[in-house]
């Protein structure tokens, strides 16, 4: 059967394709608030979207024809997922096609923070001979610990065990390591020991920043930060407080509150190396949520 199907975020070009070589008719909209969404959603029984559309009650309850949502992507906080589901239709998302690419940025962090790498390059472009002054340190035989282990989690631990450090991780719902050679601990021994901390774990709105002034107190001196998983998560007030004491040595920031202006503070305090959300930004990751996508569809539609 042939349905409507609604585009509303940038995605590659094979999605309409296949889905248009499958019977479907499918429309490309980007740039709609929720309140124009609510005003074109009617005839769609699909709809996809990334992260910059928002899909919330104004729309869901136009949506007269509607049978599933498809987050091209991981988190579904952009859309009101509860609500769209008492109604009777299906939200979906791609949690495994993009695992690799953000695990690979944490790691890029990681690198640029012990290496000053973005450092080097500005002291470079202005005109400085930084060499004494970027004295670096091997991640080799090195602490990261990941509070959450999941999917992502997971890759990156299989690439820093794979450079000699050592992994500790603490997760809410794992109780047994995925992966050989990383030793699940309490959220409090992963803060106390690590020499670098990534996250890897969804934003709870109703608990608010799960890493705030508690948290860095429990943190060794000089440990390093990084932040792939949203913004939010990390407490950033309390955050630039532990980059100014010392207690961060430095941050490595994909995410933050108010994207996509993120504060200028944040952005540029000396400490902190940054990146505009783009973890899952790479062709072959792309690649793998458009197959994704068309294959939800398929199964959902027909």
């Amino acid at each position: 059967m042939s349905c409507k199907i609604l585009l509303c975020d940038p995605i590659p070009d094979t999605v309409k394709n296949r889905l248009e070589a499958a019977g479907h008719h499918v429309d490309v909209k980007h740039g709609m608030s929720p309140e124009e969404l609510a005003e074109v959603i009617a005839p769609y029984a699909g709809v996809v979207v990334r992260s910059a559309t928002k899909v919330r009650q104004v729309a869901i309850d136009k949506a007269e024809n509607l049978k599933v949502i498809v987050r091209g992507g991981v988190g579904i906080d952009n859309i009101d997922h509860e609500y769209a589901r008492s109604k009777g239709i299906s939200v979906r998302n791609t949690p495994t096609a993009t695992s690799n690419s953000v695990a690979e940025l944490a790691m890029g962090h990681m690198f640029s923070l012990a290496r000053h790498i973005p450092e080097g390059t500005m002291t470079l472009r202005n005109g400085e001979w930084a060499k004494k002054q970027l004295k670096g340190t091997e991640l080799l035989g090195k602490t990261l610990g990941l509070i959450g282990i999941g999917r992502i989690g997971a890759e990156l631990a299989k690439k820093a065990l794979a450079l000699g450090m050592d992994v500790i991780a603490y997760d809410l719902y794992v109780t047994e390591s995925p992966v050989e050679g990383v030793k699940l601990v309490s959220q409090d021994e992963v803060l106390a020991n690590a020499d670098y901390i990534s996250l890897h774990i969804p934003f709870d709105k109703e608990k608010g920043a799960a890493v705030g002034t508690a948290e860095f107190a429990k943190m060794k001196d000089g440990v390093y930060l990084v932040n792939c998983a949203r913004g939010g998560v990390v407490d950033e007030d309390a955050m630039l407080a532990a980059l100014d004491s010392g207690k961060l040595a430095g941050a490595g920031v994909d995410v933050f509150i108010g994207e996509p202006t993120p504060r200028p503070d944040v952005v540029g305090h000396p400490k902190v190396f940054c990146t505009p959300h783009v973890g899952a930004s790479t062709a072959e990751g792309q690649d793998r949520v458009a197959d994704l996508v068309v294959e939800v569809l398929l199964e959902e539609l027909g």
